[in-house]
């Protein structure tokens, strides 16, 4: 349980700033070889810049923080500036560590005083919509310390036991009822204060930050997420990402 003698999170104030914090220094060997994921193009548009417009496109968001490969983070900053972004929105590059994890240490540790309010996006999720964003601002700003947008499955879920031998059959254990299961998205959003002692406390390896708060054992709650805001992980989803611009385009007008 929590510690009522902490510092309250920031409920109850919807104007406080938000920032967002991409880690991007990820090589993403499952696209092949190249540059790294969050520098492949996208519709001629490298998806790291897909991803900041998608935080920026939200008027909560008053700060982007990328954090770059550890030797290109003046690689990306060139890269900002050479795309068009909004001017009400600040844009911030560190350099990043090993892991994700060091990664979104170095990018809250980049945060300045004020921003109450912290994203945590991955890069290959380049079309989240903005009323995903704001929706899991909006939680975060009625009181929640963690947010996760989130979808249902589609498919039946198995547990297995690990194959005898490589590329075996795996013998299943259970069925888990898929309706008490979500597949998780980003951006997730947290209580600043929060998130910085989760990173502070919890060492163990874990996939997303909200796995981190509810070692803590703070509450996380969960709000629908959006069927384009998938994770861009093999060459077939890079397909995918482009037919959902092309629909955006025609759609839009532009």
């Amino acid at each position: 349980m929590s510690d009522d003698s902490r510092p309250s999170p920031t409920s109850g104030r919807p104007g406080a700033p938000v920032a967002a914090v991409i880690p991007a220094a990820g090589r993403g060997v499952r696209l092949g070889p190249g540059a790294p994921k969050a520098l492949r193009a996208l519709n001629g548009t490298p998806m790291l810049i897909h991803a900041v417009r998608a935080m920026a496109a939200s008027r909560a968001v008053s700060l982007v923080v990328v954090v770059a490969p550890s030797d290109g983070a003046a690689e990306v900053k060139s890269l900002l500036d050479a795309h068009a972004l909004p001017e009400r929105t600040d844009f911030l590059v560190v350099p990043g560590g090993a892991t994700r994890q060091e990664s979104v240490r170095l990018g809250l540790d980049a945060l300045p005083p004020g921003h109450d309010i912290v994203l945590v996006h991955d890069a290959a999720r380049p079309l989240v919509p903005v009323d995903t964003v704001d929706a899991v601002i909006e939680a975060v700003q009625a009181g929640a310390p963690a947010v996760v947008p989130a979808l249902p499955l589609a498919d039946t879920v198995k547990q297995i036991e690990p194959a005898a031998v490589p590329g075996g059959p795996e013998p299943v254990v259970s069925t888990p009822d898929r309706s008490r299961l979500r597949a998780v998205q980003t951006p997730q959003g947290f209580d600043r204060a929060t998130l910085v002692r989760a990173h502070e406390t919890v060492t163990d390896d874990v996939t997303d930050d909200a796995s981190m708060v509810e070692q803590l054992g703070e509450r996380v709650v969960a709000v629908p997420g959006h069927e384009e805001a998938f994770k861009v992980t093999r060459p077939l989803d890079l397909v995918l990402a482009e037919a959902v611009l092309a629909r955006r385009r025609l759609n839009d007008g532009f």
